[in-house]
């Protein structure tokens, strides 16, 4: 078995619920979507990074994990490009006991399922019609498919959150229709967390924005929080 990594390191998580904990990133090449604030467009393609055998990554995980490493974050491109590769990599990870995270946007979940039960911490990332991330044909199914993981995760009982990237272009009434979808799919007790993300840099939103989405969620989920990329303020990769 193979598997292409864009690259590994240690940082400061900056994004989440878990924003500030030391983590392992796994960066894993390929996503066949492109956002229009996207900021790791280098490892979208499916041939970038390096290649290596599953026991050589076993290896370079070894090599950089460091000490007090809160959890290993499998992130993107997206993980489910490479998701049996990546189910592989996970289990291996969980083994040394260390918390096993995914960061996906959810968009196949038939290969989430397959990954899931080697994941601890899940977040569930729902594309706003503005991201550009699919055309207008593909939105409902993409919407679909990142409902059905939320369903699983929270069913699996995993530790959940949502989040939410916005801009200057996020509309009020589309992003009041996809919190009531969420919250007609799963409950507040179901779910560990909230995160309204602005972009950095691209199509910033206004504060008056970020509040009127805050205040769309906070009926629905009282400890919702807007979050912007910590890494990113710090210096961080």
């Amino acid at each position: 078995m193979k598997i292409r990594i864009f690259e590994l390191f240690t940082s400061v998580e900056g994004e989440g619920i878990l924003y500030g904990t030391k983590t392992l990133f796994v960066r894993l090449a390929g996503c066949p979507f492109t956002c229009f604030y996207c900021d790791t467009k280098e490892s979208l393609p499916l041939d970038s990074g390096k290649e290596y055998d599953i026991q050589e990554a076993f290896q370079l995980i070894d090599s950089n994990l460091k000490k007090q490493t809160y959890k290993v974050n499998f992130t993107g491109g997206d993980p489910l490009v490479q998701h049996e590769a990546v189910a592989v990599l996970a289990k291996y990870v969980q083994s040394k006991k260390i918390p096993t995270y995914l960061e996906s946007s959810c968009f196949d979940s038939n290969k989430f399922n397959h990954v899931l039960p080697f994941m601890d911490i899940i977040k569930i990332e729902f594309k706003t019609k503005d991201s550009k991330f699919v055309d207008s044909k593909h939105y409902e199914q993409l919407i679909e498919n990142a409902m059905n993981c939320l369903k699983s995760s929270v069913s699996e009982k995993k530790i959940t959150y949502i989040k939410i990237v916005v801009s200057a272009k996020t509309e009020l009434d589309d992003f009041n229709n996809l919190v009531n979808s969420i919250f007609n799919s799963v409950s507040k007790d179901q779910i560990d967390g909230f995160v309204i993300q602005p972009t950095n840099e691209i199509a910033e939103p206004s504060l008056e924005l970020l509040l009127n989405l805050y205040d769309i969620v906070f009926p629905y989920y009282a400890e919702v929080k807007v979050v912007p990329q910590l890494h990113k303020l710090i210096g961080a990769p």
